[in-house]
C-alpha cells in the first residue's frame, strides 16, 4: 500500500502537467509519414481480386461474416497470406487467447518481410494489453496510439485523475475497426480484437459482423487508414512511457507467443484449427464462398472530427451520408445497434419516417444482456417515444433459446452472457450500412468511425434475414405497449420460454441491483456522453 501511495504522489504532478498541455503526450516526437502499399497487383491477393474487379466495371466484392470464429480465422488467414503490407486499426486489442494468436501471426508476417502498421486507440486498454508494444522493436513493425493517456498503467484512480483534468481531449476516441492486407483485401465491421468479439469466451460473447472487401473500395479504406496513421493524434509507442523497445523484450515476447500457440495447437482449439484449415479465406478465393459485387461508398470521419464539427477545419463526417440514405427510405428501415441514444436530429429522422408510414424496426441490447449500463440508461429515455411512434422494438436476450443468426454454436450459448455488438442498417432492402458506428451520441459526436454504404439488394436481404432470426421470440424481447388494469398503456416485454409465450411488465434483468443502478443513472443528463 505504501509503495502505491508513493507512486501516486510521484505521478500526480506529471499527470497534472500532461493534462494541462491539451495535446497528447509525445505529440512532438519525430515520426515518418507513410502511406498504403502502392502496388497491390504485385501480390497474389492483389492479382486475383484486381483481375476479378476488371470484369465488374468498378464495383467491389463483399461477403458478410456473421460467425465469430470466422472473423478470427479470416484475420489469421489474411495475415498469413499478406506479402507486402498489413495495416490494422482497432479501438480495442486485447492480449487474451485470440489476441495473442493474432499478435504472433503479425510477428511471423514481419519476419518474412511484411511491413506492419498497427494503430490502436488508448481509451479501454486493460492490464496485459500493453504486451503488444514489444513488437515495436521489430524493424518492420510500427505501433502508434491514438490520442493516448500520459499515464501508461492500469490503476483506475490515476487514469481517472488524468481524465478528469483533461476530459475534453481524452473523451475523444478512435472507434474504427479495420484490417487491410496488401492493399488488396480488407475486413471492416464492428469486431474488436478479443475472445468476446470472436465468440469463443464461454462467459461472454458479442454478436457482430465483418464485411470482407476486395476491389476498389479497399483503396478508399486504405486512404482512411493513412489519414489516421499520419494524423497529429497518432503517437508512436516509443514516444510514450514504454520507451524504446529492446531486442531482448521482443525475444521474450516472441517466446511467450510461440508457447501459447503451441499449447493451443496441442489442445486442438477449434477456432485455431479452423484458421489453420484456410477457411473461410480459401473458400472465398476459390469461389466456393461466393462474393457479391456491388457499388459502395466508403464513409469515415476525419481524425480531427471535433474540429470539423466545430467548423475550424474542413474534413469528413460520416454520419451525414448515412443520414441522407436513411432519410430517403420509402418503405422500411432496419437498424441493428447495441446502443441507441440518438441526437435530436437522429430522433427527428425516425419521427419523419414514421410520419410517412415507413416501417422502422430496431434491434438493440436488453438490460439483462447489456454490459454498458450507462448506454442503457440513455436508451431508456427514448424507448417510450419510439413505441408511441409505432417503431417495432426488439431487445436481445442474454441467454438464447435458438442460435439462428447468433454467430455462435449452441454449446457456447448455454452459459455466459450473449450481447449485441453489430452495427448494421438496411435501407428498403436495397442498400446496407455496415461499420463501426452505433446509433448513439458518442458515435455522432465523440468517436471517429468508419463504414460502408453498399448498394446491394442481396446483402441487404441477407442482413434482413439475420434480423428476423435474431428477433425470434426465443432469442429476443419484443417490447410493446399494452393497456393495464386502468387502461393506461405501459411497456411489456414479450418473449418465449420453453415454447410458451411469456410477458414481463417489469424490464427483465439478471439482478435487481443492475436495474437499480440503471435507474439511478437514468436520472442524470448523460446522453451526450453515451
Amino acid at each position: 500500500m505504501r509503495s502505491k501511495l508513493r507512486i501516486l504522489v510521484l505521478l500526480l504532478p506529471a499527470l497534472v502537467l500532461a493534462a494541462c498541455a491539451g495535446l497528447p503526450p509525445g505529440a512532438d516526437y519525430p515520426k515518418q509519414a507513410s502511406v498504403a502499399f502502392a502496388d497491390p497487383g504485385d501480390t497474389a491477393m492483389g492479382r486475383q481480386f484486381d483481375s476479378a474487379a476488371e470484369l465488374h466495371a468498378g464495383e467491389s466484392a463483399f461477403r458478410i461474416l456473421t460467425v465469430g470464429t470466422d472473423g478470427f480465422a479470416a484475420r489469421m488467414e489474411m495475415i498469413a497470406a499478406a506479402e507486402r503490407s498489413l495495416d490494422l486499426q482497432y479501438f480495442i486489442y486485447h492480449s487474451d487467447d485470440t489476441g495473442r494468436l493474432i499478435t504472433n501471426a503479425l510477428l511471423a508476417a514481419a519476419d518474412r518481410g511484411v511491413h506492419v502498421r498497427l494503430l490502436l486507440d488508448d481509451g479501454q486498454t486493460v492490464a496485459g494489453d500493453e504486451q503488444v508494444v514489444a513488437l515495436a522493436a521489430h524493424p518492420r513493425i510500427e505501433i502508434r496510439f491514438f490520442n493516448p493517456f500520459a499515464y501508461r498503467g492500469h490503476h483506475l484512480l490515476l487514469r481517472g485523475f488524468e481524465f478528469v483534468f483533461n476530459a475534453r481531449r481524452l473523451d475523444y476516441r478512435m472507434h474504427n475497426k479495420l484490417i487491410i492486407a496488401d492493399n488488396a483485401a480488407s475486413l471492416i465491421g464492428g469486431r474488436n480484437i478479443g475472445d468476446q468479439y470472436f465468440q469463443v469466451d464461454p462467459g461472454s460473447q458479442f454478436a457482430d459482423d465483418d464485411i470482407f472487401v476486395a476491389g476498389p473500395a479497399v483503396r478508399k479504406l486504405s486512404e482512411s487508414f493513412d489519414a489516421f496513421w499520419n494524423s497529429a493524434l497518432a503517437i508512436p509507442a516509443q514516444a510514450l512511457a514504454y520507451g524504446k523497445q529492446t531486442q531482448a523484450q521482443l525475444d521474450a515476447r516472441r517466446a511467450a507467443l510461440a508457447e501459447q500457440q503451441r499449447k493451443a495447437q496441442d489442445a486442438g482449439v477449434d477456432y485455431l484449427l479452423r484458421a489453420e484449415s484456410g477457411e473461410p479465406l480459401s473458400g472465398i478465393e476459390q469461389g466456393e464462398l461466393p462474393l457479391v459485387w456491388a457499388g459502395a461508398q466508403v464513409v469515415w470521419d476525419s481524425p480531427e472530427k471535433k474540429r470539423v464539427q466545430e467548423g475550424s477545419m474542413s474534413g469528413r463526417l460520416m454520419y451525414e451520408p448515412v443520414a441522407r440514405v436513411a432519410a430517403a427510405v420509402q418503405n422500411e428501415l432496419i437498424m441493428i445497434t447495441p446502443y441507441f441514444v440518438p441526437t435530436a436530429a437522429e430522433m427527428k429522422l425516425i419521427d419523419d419516417l414514421r410520419r410517412r408510414n415507413v416501417r422502422v424496426r430496431i434491434l438493440t441490447s436488453s438490460l439483462a444482456g447489456t454490459t454498458e449500463l450507462f448506454a442503457h440508461s440513455g436508451y431508456m429515455h427514448y424507448r417510450r417515444r419510439l413505441l408511441d411512434d409505432g417503431v417495432e422494438l426488439y431487445e436481445v436476450r442474454p441467454m438464447l433459446g435458438s442460435t439462428r443468426g447468433s454467430g455462435q454454436t449452441a454449446a457456447i450459448s448455454r452459459a455466459g452472457n450473449y450481447g449485441l455488438h453489430a452495427k448494421l442498417f438496411v435501407f428498403d432492402r436495397q442498400q446496407l450500412f455496415a461499420g463501426s458506428m452505433n446509433f448513439d451520441q458518442r458515435s455522432t459526436r465523440l468517436n471517429t468511425e468508419v463504414g460502408l454504404i453498399i448498394d446491394s439488394p442481396e446483402l441487404a436481404q441477407q442482413t434482413a434475414t439475420r434480423f428476423e432470426a435474431m428477433t425470434q421470440p426465443a432469442s429476443a424481447y419484443h417490447v410493446i405497449l399494452k393497456p393495464g388494469r386502468t387502461g393506461r398503456l405501459h411497456e411489456v416485454w414479450q418473449t418465449e420460454e420453453q415454447g410458451k409465450t411469456v410477458e414481463y411488465t417489469t424490464e427483465p434483468s439478471r439482478s435487481v441491483w443492475k436495474r437499480i443502478a440503471t435507474w439511478i443513472l437514468w436520472l442524470f443528463p448523460l446522453q451526450k456522453e453515451l
